[in-house]
């Protein structure tokens, strides 16, 4: 489940928190946002980020042979 979180403080900081996105996608996801937000000063990536999402092919090849009894 994608999540986006934000926490704006007293001053003014705003504080974004992105869960369930893999890779760096997040930063698409929240462009927008961030857009109307104003200019960011800082950013942290979280373990998410720099994770890649698992691709798993498998080729599987049969043959059938008959006896000829």
């Amino acid at each position: 489940m994608e999540t986006l979180e934000f926490i704006i403080h007293p001053d003014g900081r705003v504080e974004e928190k992105v869960t369930g996105i893999v890779g760096s996608s997040c930063t698409e996801v929240t462009a927008a946002i961030e857009a109307q937000l104003g200019r960011v000063v800082s950013q942290e990536s979280t373990s998410e980020y720099f994770a890649q999402e698992a691709h798993q092919t498998s080729v599987v090849q049969t043959r059938a042979t008959y006896s000829e009894w």
